[in-house]
Parts: structure tokens; sequence; C-alpha cells
């Protein structure tokens, strides 16, 4: 047998009949016995059972938001004024008021950087998965590597009854007409690890998600007898051919999961947001990603292990503010964001979910601090910033500086493969552990990241 990346420590403890069996059942979502073993004596303790990610696509501004500079010169200070955060001394936007109550739950980091400043799709897959390729644009490959989400679908799977990993509620395009942009999709680690996309506005009176409940003329007795005989055909192919091809592979990993879903009340019921009082649904704001962002609560709350939430159709569409930057934050951008972001901080928290739930505000980079001639900012990968909270992320903290004009890190700079490495730790995954490709091969989890011990409480 192939050694794991990870080295299992004697004496190993013999597995009871019933864990056994659970080991077995978990294989057919690709966790083999040495790497579930191995996930148990790595010494990484969870301090998180999932993971929310708010990724604001297109690069929102730093400058205009929570790492203002009211001292910079005219021409890079914002116009927009700032108010004090529940933190003594730290100040967020005046267009943030809401999500200015919630500091004290969160850590903000200043001081972010990585090597692309051109490209969307190279920079949001570098925040994603962790891994700075440089300027390596294009759209989402069988080669990349993978999501968060995805790995957790692999060396923590969900329950059978609850999808692992949720992306939402866009495919997000490299550029209007483009391809999916990388970062999002199980890539190396193999397509039945992809997410279960979510495309429909969750804020639609008629929502619905797509091949999620079973016709009206199938009642669920004829649905199980399906599912028996689709078991059964399974049998038979598999003792046919030896071993069925990946392809085959990764559609009955899908059936399997896709049977649970039209099986199961407790899914259907996850994505029955119209069952949200109205306040609540209200106070995340009436919009496709206010309503995305309660719709990725109740994912959460039914066993959903990661939910991306991606804040753009495309990645030109809404924080890649180059022109009219001031009037897109102030009327729009600002205000959605801070009653779904400072909504989903409280109702987590409200309902004793915050402490095992990672919330993880990204973006692919910052904005420039110079004003352009179209009262926009540009790409600025030197330097920007990131907030997260709960799942054993310390509150209150403010790590790194940016300089006077918010340029480059002063203090304690901070690359996305450390923000994906401290992630993984608190969910339970060793960053520095091998994951298998579908061809069996090794590769780093995070090649360059650290954890970073200081923003875990």
């Amino acid at each position: 047998m192939k050694p794991t990346a990870l080295t299992l420590r004697p004496p190993a403890r013999r597995l009871a009949r019933r864990e056994f069996l659970r080991v077995g059942a978990l294989g057919g979502l690709g966790l083999s016995l040495p790497q579930l073993l191995a996930a148990r004596t790595d010494g990484v303790t969870s301090r998180a059972d999932s993971c929310i990610v708010i990724f604001l696509n297109g690069g929102p501004s730093h400058l205009d938001m929570w790492d203002m500079k009211p001292d910079a010169p005219s021409g890079i200070r914002s116009p927009f004024a700032s108010l004090p955060t529940t933190v003594p001394g730290v100040h967020f936007c005046e267009y943030l008021p809401r999500l200015a109550k919630q500091m004290h739950r969160c850590t903000l980091v200043r001081s972010m950087n990585h090597s692309v400043n051109n490209s969307h799709a190279a920079a949001v897959y570098a925040a994603l998965t962790g891994h700075d390729r440089g300027e390596q644009g294009g759209g989402a490959k069988p080669t990349d590597h993978p999501n968060l989400g995805s790995v957790l679908a692999k060396l923590r799977p969900a329950a059978p009854a609850a999808f692992p990993y949720v992306a939402l509620p866009y495919q997000t395009k490299e550029g209007a007409g483009g391809p999916l942009q990388p970062g999002f999709i199980g890539g190396i680690i193999g397509g039945n690890h992809d997410p279960f996309w979510v495309l429909e506005d969750a804020n639609e009176p008629n929502f619905r998600v797509r091949n999620l409940a079973l016709p009206a003329e199938v009642p669920p007795s004829r649905m199980a007898g399906r599912g028996e005989l689709l078991a059964n055909l399974e049998r038979s192919f598999e003792l046919q051919q030896g071993r069925a091809s990946l392809a085959y592979d990764v559609m009955s990993a899908h059936q399997r999961r896709a049977f649970d879903m039209l099986t199961t009340d407790a899914a259907q019921r996850a994505f029955q947001i119209d069952r949200e009082p109205a306040r609540v649904r209200e106070s995340y704001g009436r919009n496709i990603y206010g309503q995305s962002v309660l719709l990725a609560r109740r994912l959460i709350e039914a066993g959903t292990r990661v939910v991306t939430m991606s804040w753009a159709p495309d990645a030109n569409a809404t924080w890649d503010t180059h022109g009219d930057n001031f009037n897109k934050l102030k009327n729009t951008l600002l205000p959605q964001f801070d009653a779904a972001a400072s909504s989903l901080l409280t109702d987590l928290a409200d309902r004793g979910m915050l402490d095992r739930t990672l919330v993880a505000v990204l973006g692919d980079f910052g904005r420039t601090p110079r004003i352009n001639a179209n009262a926009g900012r540009d790409h600025w990968n030197s330097c920007y910033s990131i907030l997260l909270a709960g799942g054993g992320i310390k509150g209150g903290l403010v790590y790194g500086a940016s300089d006077r004009t918010g340029s480059v890190p002063a203090e304690r700079p901070v690359s996305p493969g450390d923000i994906i490495a401290t992630l993984y730790h608190l969910l339970g995954v060793d960053p520095h552990m091998n994951i298998y490709d579908v061809l069996d091969r090794p590769h780093p989890l995070v090649p360059t990241g650290h954890v970073l011990n200081e923003l875990i409480g």
C-alpha cells in the first residue's frame, strides 16, 4: 500500500466492525482508508465544521471600505467618511454601518498581496486555492488545483443527505461570455468533487432549484425502486468490467448524491428559503446576493461543509470598478454587502453556529491608491484587505497594516496561501499534506502558505 502524505503513528488501533463498514461507505465518496486513518492521527484538531466564502469577485476597493486613509493626499484619499467600529481605533467606511458593529467578532487582514495584477482568473485562482501561479489566465481546467470546498468534500465528507460543497448564484465568467473562472471546481481530484451549482435567483418569488425535485408523477416509492434497480445495474457493470472507468465513477457518484437529494426531506427544506420570516429576508437584502448569503446559512445548517458565494456573473460586472467607483460603491455594492455580511454574522451568532462556522470575505485583489480619470480605481495586487470571522478566528483583531497610501504592506505581509492554509487548519485538514489526483499522483495541498496562528483565538 502506498504511504499517504501523513505518517501514521503506531500503535494503530483496530477498527470496530461498524466503523469498518462506515469507512467502506466513505470510500464511495473518494476517501481511502489510509487517508481516513491519517486524517485522524495527524494532530490537527478541527475548530470549525463548515465555511462560508463570500467572494467579492472583481476586486473590492480596500481604500473605500476598511483601510481608509483620511490623511492621504487628494487623488488617493476616499471621498467617503469613516465611522468607528466596535473595536476602538478601527474605522470602516460610512456605508458599512452594520458591519462596523460586528468588528468585535472579526479579524481584518490589511496586508494581503500576491503576484497577479492583470488577470482576474489568475487572481481568483490564487485567492480561492492558495496557489499563486502568476499571470496565467484562462478558464477552469481539470488540471487546476481544487477549491477548499472540493477538498473538504473529499476529506471531510458531509452526511449523505447533504451537499458537501455548493457554489452560487453564478458560474462567474472571466469577462462576459467568457469561460468559467478557475478556482471553484475539483480540478485534479476529479469532477465528482465539483460544487453543486445553484444558479437560480433566490430572491425570485418562484425560486426553485432545477433538478432537485421529483416530477409530480413520480412518487417517492417509485423513486426508491429506481434506486434499487440502479444499484443492481452498477454491481453487474462492475463485475463485468472489473473496475469502472473514471467517467463512470464520476457519473455514479453524482447519481448517488442526486438520489439522496431527491428522496430526503431535509435536503429539500434547505432550499425552501420562503420559510424564512420576512424580517430575516429583508435584513439580508432583497437581491440575489443577499438572498444567496441567507441560502448559504440554510445550507450550512442542513450539513453542507462549504458554500462559496461569488458576487458577480462575470469578473467585470460588480466590484471591478475601473470607472464610477464611488457611485457604484455608495449606491449599490456597499449597502448590499453591508446588509448581507452583517446579517450573516448576527444570524450565525444568534443560532449558536458562529463558533463552528468560518466566514471568509475574500476578493481577487484590491484597487489602486490613485483614482483614475474615470473616477475609478484599477487593479492593485500589492496590498488589499480581507475579513474573517467565526470557526476559531480571533475577534476584534486587525492583522498587518498598509503604508500611508494603502500601496504596500507596512507590517506582516500575508499571501492567499497563508489564508487558505489557515482555513484548512481550522477545518481540521493539514494544509501541508499531499492530495492525490485522479491518477493517484501526489500534489502539495498548499505549497507555500503557512498557518497564521496569530489569527486563531
